[in-house]
């Protein structure tokens, strides 16, 4: 569920939910990365604007996911620029929240992500912090196959510095994707272990996407999460997704999320972007014309 969600999350996600479940939205946050990483940030982006990646396919802001990945060897970023959550009066900060993307083989591709929030009383906490390993099991019409994509997505969910989660959790979904005419829809569903309690959660989520224009598309999102022995913690979004450059990969995003119950923040506004490179292009290229003497 890589939010892509509020905040990513592919795509999808992701996703910060202060409640600490196993939720990948854009519930969430965590420590300042430094001049270093953020130095990193700015050369990938300026990589992925030369670069044409055409199989990327922006996944922020969402929670939930959709049955694609990565090709081999390329690297899809998903970063979410600002995040601004009220909940009972209060705001909290999420700034930022990364999603990386890496294509293992055909198929196939590892998620690492996490988060950085600043709560309403200045505690900053790394948040949402999780290795994923996600598979294309069917292609369907997101890979250009006729019918429908059928993916899976499964990993760990690392502690967060907050206290209520430094525990380890787990999380497994399926992913169904299919095209009634000009709608896509991303169906998700499966279960997941809580870092705050331990406890067993069911997760679901539907995305729709529906193009309005040249390189513009409405999206929007109904989720949730049902922990065994906590309230239910459910969310829809309205936003939308732009590619101003077809031949260039690199999406913006935007989107306000509403939570439906009291265990979630009441809302949340959400901008970003979403870039992508191939390894190869930073390897240097080998001349094969023969030297001068």
């Amino acid at each position: 569920m890589h939010y892509a969600a509020a905040v990513c999350d592919r795509p999808s996600a992701a996703p910060c939910q202060g409640t600490g479940g196993v939720s990948r939205g854009p519930w969430r946050a965590s420590r300042d990365p430094g001049r270093g990483r953020v130095s990193v940030l700015v050369a990938c982006l300026c990589l992925g604007l030369g670069a044409s990646v055409p199989s990327a396919w922006a996944y922020r802001p969402f929670v939930s996911t959709d049955a694609a990945v990565a090709d081999p060897s390329e690297v899809e970023i998903e970063l979410g620029a600002f995040t601004l959550e009220r909940e009972k009066g209060e705001s909290s900060f999420v700034i930022p929240r990364l999603v990386i993307n890496y294509g293992l083989v055909k198929d196939w591709e590892a998620v690492g992500e996490f988060a950085i929030r600043r709560t309403p009383q200045a505690e900053v906490d790394i948040v949402d912090a999780a290795l994923f390993l996600k598979g294309v099991l069917r292609e369907g019409v997101l890979q250009d196959r006729p019918g429908i994509g059928f993916a899976v997505e499964a990993g760990v969910l690392l502690p967060s510095t907050d206290k209520a989660e430094r525990r380890f959790g787990f999380e497994g979904i399926g992913i169904v994707t299919a095209r009634p005419g000009l709608l896509t829809l991303h169906l998700n569903g499966g279960v997941g272990i809580e870092r705050s309690t331990g406890d067993l959660v069911g997760i679901w989520g539907l995305i729709g996407e529906l193009p309005v224009a040249r390189g513009l598309r409405v999206v929007g999102e109904v989720n949730g999460e049902n922990p065994r022995r906590e309230d239910q913690r459910s969310s829809g979004l309205l936003g939308v997704i732009w590619q101003p450059w077809s031949a260039r990969n690199l999406w913006f995003d935007a989107g306000i999320r509403r939570g439906f119950t009291g265990a979630v923040p009441d809302w949340q506004f959400t901008i970003g972007l979403t870039f992508g490179f191939s390894m190869s292009s930073l390897m240097p290229r080998s001349s094969s014309a023969p030297r001068g003497r």
